[in-house]
């Protein structure tokens, strides 16, 4: 009986040390998942990324290109949006220099195209490794010749092409600008006065249209992505930041629908080109100046001002960083 009694026992005592044994190892289990020593998971994400000692630093070297806009025509200033994307990208701690600027009034794709082949311009292009290009407004707007002050001689008839008339005051001390013709509600009053000296006079009986203004677009937006692919091909490593076009007769009652469809028209070719190329961007302006012509355009009712070049070179800044 002492032996049958003592043999139960032990076996009661194994079993007890059996059942604790297994609690401690699944406990220290439990606490292995919870509490991971050693080399971290895979999946386990850092809470906070540890910034880099030394901070990352960007030396911008900007050429551009194009027409007035480029040139920065209408900015009392002389600033024009490159300056000012110049100093903007300054200000936010980069070194950023300016190489040039090749703007040119009433510059349209066929003149840029030519441009192009000036070893010159090949030249400064290939030391630069920001490029920005304004161009494409001048070949839109030619048709219909909304300023009315385009000359025989030049190369277009555009609100870039400037007759000595329209650059001063008349004899009444009044500018001869769009705004003129904006406040009498005529749109083009030089272009229906059939005005002489001008294009305008050529085409004062035409109505401005969407196809009127878009006779153009076809051959120039194939004359814009050649110009975008050479200077690709001129200068491989830089990036190219492209202006979207304006509807700057936006407040002109007869202009507006026409106008816009026209410039959507160009932008969604633009963009269409742009798309295909990975060091392509195009910067688009269309929204800022909608229903904001008065704050941001100059008195030529064409060109931007001051504060209007300076949204459009925030808008290239925040595409440059």
């Amino acid at each position: 009986m002492k032996d049958s009694k003592w043999t139960w026992r032990s076996v009661s005592l194994i079993s007890i040390a059996a059942t604790v044994l297994l609690l401690v190892g699944f406990v220290y289990a439990v606490n292995d998942i919870l509490f991971p020593k050693g080399e971290a998971s895979f999946s386990s994400l850092p809470q906070q990324t540890a910034a880099p000692a030394v901070p990352i630093s960007k030396e911008v070297r900007i050429m551009a290109l194009g027409d007035s806009l480029a040139k920065g025509t209408g900015d009392n200033e002389g600033s024009g949006f490159v300056k000012r994307t110049v100093d903007g990208l300054a200000a936010n701690g980069n070194k950023a220099e300016l190489l040039g600027n090749m703007g040119i009034n009433g510059l349209t794709t066929a003149g840029l195209q030519s441009k192009l082949q000036d070893e010159g311009v090949k030249y400064a292009l290939r030391q630069a490794n920001v490029i920005l290009l304004s161009i494409g407004g001048n070949d839109l707007f030619r048709g219909a010749d909304l300023l009315g002050n385009g000359n025989e001689g030049q190369q277009i008839a555009s609100p870039d092409a400037k007759s000595p008339a329209s650059e001063s005051p008349d004899s009444t001390g009044t500018s001869t600008n769009a705004s003129a013709d904006k406040k009498t509600g005529t749109g083009n009053a030089a272009q229906k006065s059939g005005s002489s000296g001008t294009a305008a006079a050529a085409n004062g009986s035409e109505e401005i249209t969407p196809e009127s203004l878009l006779a153009a677009l076809p051959e120039a937006a194939k004359r814009l992505g050649v110009i975008l692919d050479r200077i690709a091909e001129i200068n491989p490593n830089a990036q190219i930041y492209y202006l979207g076009l304006y509807n700057p007769f936006g407040d002109v009652p007869e202009l507006l629908v026409p106008g816009n469809q026209a410039v959507t028209a160009w932008n969604n070719a633009a963009m269409d080109i742009i798309n295909k190329r990975s060091n392509m961007t195009l910067v688009p302006t269309f929204d800022l100046f909608n229903r904001h012509w008065q704050s941001y355009l100059s008195s030529d009712h064409f060109h931007p001002n001051g504060n209007g070049y300076q949204r459009i070179s925030e808008r290239i800044v925040q595409a440059v960083r």
